[in-house]
């Protein structure tokens, strides 16, 4: 998927990543933020959302 030429990172439209976020005290949740912390998708994502603030 791509916005204004740009590609949109998968983890936008993630549905481990919303699932999560509706319920932040979840195993899931738990699962989801240990994968964060070495996804180079997610540091993508995050560079993207920063982007966009800008």
């Amino acid at each position: 998927m791509t916005e204004n030429g740009k590609e949109i990172p998968k983890c936008a439209q993630c549905p481990l990543r919303e699932k999560s976020e509706k319920n932040p005290n979840s195993l899931v949740s738990k699962i989801w933020r240990w994968h964060t912390t070495w996804c180079p998708g997610w540091k993508q994502y995050q560079e993207y959302l920063t982007q966009q603030g800008s």
